[in-house]
This record gives structure tokens, C-alpha cells and sequence, in this order.
């Protein structure tokens, strides 16, 4: 879902800087609200499980986007899908996205530890090589949406600022100890509305004991459709979020990002769209020199699986009531 909320500044800025372009998205269904704003743009949606499946599959959807007539074809994913409706695209022009799998092992591996091009930048690159430059310097996003009688009730007080929370992440390694992350709810409901995300039978029921527990802490977590999710985070005033989906949805809107960073790092170029790089709370690589482990979180060595701890809770609580003043 990341990768996916990450193309759309991107897509913005082409199309309002190369307006005579029409876009055609392929991805998943799910995601097709993302793309709603955009000009010029159309979502194809993708059947990977039903008539999509497999390499035949993939030969019927290459017939079925050929009668788009389109010109050209960016690769922003460069996975197996993707290379093999390449070769059905036998005679168009493909440019793909360079992932720089050889400078993340580098970082991965402790052999050089710096900021690589971030992957908005690396979209931007496809495009460019296509012959289409984008400026991403000066980034515009889809107005505010306003606010249903049902989202308004997951905000308590027009009054107070609202800060959402996106607790988890698809490794454990990603996340913030929910102990801690109770800290940082605790406090912050004082001063603030708070809307908690998140999804799954376990996660819906710790957030709904965290709402149950809290003055002024809503949890959306399986009470509100993806556009209507989209429609609530345009309305927050900050995104608190691991190195996740949640924190790529904010950015995409244009709301201001505090990240948490695990076993990950943002050096890998996978930080949130145009936040500064202080809003990116990263692990004490004074205890924990090996970070990052992987580009994913998916892989670190033993004693690292709570490696965001060491980020104390009242950084984080000074953090998010420093940009919202």
C-alpha cells in the first residue's frame, strides 16, 4: 500500500506539469480512491486472483491494456508481474524503476551509511527517462475533504488539534513497544483529538480497549471504508505513524508526518513524502549500531525486535505538540 500512496505526489506533478499526458494506473482495485484527485489520470484495476492469475492471466490483462492504445509504459514496481507484461509489451517503450538493490545492501550490510535517493525520486527518474521531467520542489495535494455527521464523531472538540496514530506495522520490528505508544496516547489525549488506525481482529480490539481507556482517543479500525479513511486523514492536523502505509496515506494528502523507525531507517529512501528529516524518529544506533537490518524489517539479529523503544515516548509526545503549535 506504501509503494502505491507514494506514486501519487508524483503522478500530481506530472500531470499539472505535462498536462497533455493521460495516465493510466494499473494497480489493485483497493486502491483505486487514491488516484480519485488527479487529473488526467484513470485507475485499471488488476484481477490477480481471478482472470489476472498467473502468466495466462497476465497475457489476457497485456491484450486488454494494448486496446488503451497507449504510447509508453512506466515500470514503477519492477517485480515478476511486471517483467513478464514487459515482454507481452514486445515493441513499446518500457522504462523501469531502478530499486538500487546494490547501495541498499550496502547500507544493509554497514558499508556505507547515507541518505540513497529516495523512492519518489526513483519514480521521478522513470518518468524522466521516458522524457517527461518532473520538479517535486513545489508539491500541491487535493483540498481537505470535508467531513461526514459520521467522521465528525471521531473528532471530540473542533477546539483541540487532531493527531492520528497509527500504532503497527507489518513486522514488529517496525513498531513502537504498545506500552510506550500507551504513554504517548495517554499524554497526548489531554491536549489533543486523537484518531487511532489500524486494521485486523487483534489490532481492532487493542485500539478499542486504548479508546474505551482515554478521553478524546477515537479508534476508526474496521468501522470506515478506505475513501472514507482518506477523507478523515485530510482532516488531521498530524500523522503519527511506524515506517508504514499510514505515514504514505498523510503524506499523500500533504499533512505533516512524525515517523518511528525500528530496525528500518529512512537513509533507504523509503521516508514519507516532503517531511523535513526531523520528523523522523529513528532508533539509538549508539545501542543498536547493526540499524538498519533490512530495508523491509523483515530480517534483524537477536536483541533488535524492540529496537524503537530506545526512542523515549516524551521525545515523541515534545515532537508532535512542536510542529502543531
Amino acid at each position: 500500500m506504501g509503494d502505491v500512496a507514494m506514486t501519487v505526489p508524483v503522478l500530481r506533478a506530472l500531470t499539472e506539469q505535462h498536462p497533455e499526458l493521460k495516465i493510466t494506473v494499473l494497480t489493485r482495485a483497493f486502491f483505486k480512491p487514491f488516484f480519485k484527485d488527479l487529473t488526467n489520470v484513470e485507475v485499471y484495476s488488476a484481477d490477480l486472483k481471478g482472470k489476472h492469475k498467473g502468466v495466462l492471466g497476465l497475457y489476457k490483462l497485456s491484450k486488454e491494456l494494448k486496446s488503451l492504445h497507449f504510447d509508453a509504459v512506466a515500470d514503477l514496481h519492477n517485480v515478476l508481474r511486471s517483467n513478464i507484461l514487459k515482454f507481452f509489451f514486445l515493441g513499446k517503450q518500457v522504462e523501469q524503476i531502478d530499486k538500487g538493490r546494490t547501495e541498499k545492501k550496502a547500507l544493509i550490510a554497514g558499508k556505507s551509511f547515507q541518505q540513497l535517493k529516495t523512492t519518489h525520486q526513483r519514480y521521478v527518474d522513470v518518468f524522466e527517462n521516458l522524457g517527461f521531467a518532473i520538479d517535486l520542489s513545489n508539491p500541491t495535494f487535493a483540498d481537505v475533504k470535508p467531513l461526514t455527521k459520521n467522521l465528525h464523531s471521531f473528532i471530540s472538540s473542533k477546539e483541540q488539534k487532531t493527531v492520528g496514530i497509527a500504532p503497527f506495522a507489518a513486522h514488529k520490528s517496525k513498531m513502537y513497544p504498545l506500552e510506550q505508544m500507551e504513554e504517548v496516547i495517554a499524554e497526548l489525549s489531554k491536549t489533543h483529538n486523537l484518531v487511532l488506525f489500524g486494521g485486523g481482529k487483534k489490532e481492532i480490539e487493542i485500539l478499542n480497549q486504548l479508546e474505551g481507556k482515554y478521553e478524546n482517543v477515537h479508534s476508526v479500525a474496521g468501522k470506515l471504508k478506505l475513501e472514507e479513511e482518506l477523507a478523515l486523514i485530510s482532516n488531521l492536523d498530524v500523522m503519527l505513524s511506524m515506517d508504514s502505509g499510514n505515514a504514505h496515506l498523510a503524506a499523500m494528502l500533504g499533512k505533516k508526518v512524525v515517523t518511528i523507525w525500528g530496525v528500518t531507517h529512512p537513509f533507504a529512501g523509503f521516508a514519507p513524502f516532503n517531511q523535513p528529516l526531523e520528523y523522523a524518529l529513528v532508533a539509538d544506533r549508539n545501542k543498536f549500531p547493526l540499524i538498519p537490518t533490512s530495508v523491509y524489517g523483515n530480517k534483524f539479529p537477536e536483541g533488535y525486535e524492540s529496537v524503537a523503544g530506545s526512542i523515549p515516548s516524551n521525545k515523541i509526545i515534545e515532537k508532535i505538540r512542536s510542529i502543531d503549535s
